[in-house]
């Protein structure tokens, strides 16, 4: 076994989309991402809408590195993502957008091999 080290700054894969990125690194077996996203990215507006689909439903681990932004789920309960936050947001139908005029980035250790990846309506991920 060899040491493996990475960096965003080369990652492996790049997702880019209107108002963001989100850029892919694999290491030690797991799939890590970063996400950044500019003032005014709305997840429904700018992933969602490209793929068909009014919400996100990728399971997400992670933490809010900075900026400021809001998960809200189908239901109507809302949640803060704030800088140094750890978080978990369960696989149910959700939206998420960044609030304030800063650029919000966070690091997904959960979904990120998933996450903004373009589904054609009617499939399954692995298809």
């Amino acid at each position: 076994m060899e040491t493996v080290l990475k960096r965003f700054e080369n990652p492996d894969e790049i997702r880019e989309f209107e108002k963001g990125r989100f850029e892919i690194v694999r290491v030690g077996g797991l799939t890590i991402g970063r996400a950044t996203y500019d003032p005014g990215w709305k997840w429904s507006l700018h992933v969602g809408r490209e793929q068909g689909v009014e919400y996100c439903e990728v399971e997400h681990v992670g933490m809010v590195l900075s900026g400021l932004a809001v998960a809200a789920f189908s239901g109507g309960s809302i949640v803060d993502l704030t800088p140094g936050t750890l978080f978990h947001i369960p696989p149910r139908p959700h939206d998420s957008w960044v609030v304030g005029s800063d650029q919000y980035v966070s690091l997904h250790f959960l979904g990120a091999d998933r996450y903004a990846q373009y589904q054609r309506p009617g499939t399954s991920p692995a298809d």
